[in-house]
């Protein structure tokens, strides 16, 4: 069967890309606050869907990301098998080493499963 147009966009995507940082034009400081409530990754155990609301939170140095970008680079999750660590970890690593921000926060609030409810928070400044 052939994917459609969506499915190509988000299985091809490579958030790496520099298309998909913007220069901040502003000197001062300044939060961006980014919500993204439709995540999804699949347990490296069991195959079953996790679900989770990522919160992004930056403020920005030199760069900002696209908000296609974003929304594109957190559907990749949905075909993988990760962690509830390692996915929230690796969204992190890989914005804070794109964006450069002065400083960032990741919240990956994941929904219960089997009684089990998560939350992960990396923040730039505990580091």
């Amino acid at each position: 069967m052939e994917m459609k147009y969506g499915e190509k966009e988000i299985v091809e995507f490579d958030i790496n890309n520099s298309e998909h940082y913007w220069p901040n034009n502003n000197e001062k400081n300044y939060k961006i606050d980014i919500e993204l409530p439709e995540f999804m990754a699949k347990c490296p155990r069991s195959g079953y869907p996790d679900f989770a609301t990522i919160k992004l939170e930056y403020i920005p140095n030199k760069k900002l990301i696209e908000l296609k970008a974003i929304k594109i680079y957190i559907n990749t999750f949905m075909y993988r098998e990760i962690s509830h660590e390692n996915s929230a970890n690796e969204i992190f690593d890989t914005l804070y080493k794109n964006l450069e921000p002065r400083w960032m926060k990741v919240t990956a609030d994941f929904k219960p499963r089997g009684n089990v409810h998560t939350v992960i928070e990396i923040d730039s400044s505990k580091m």
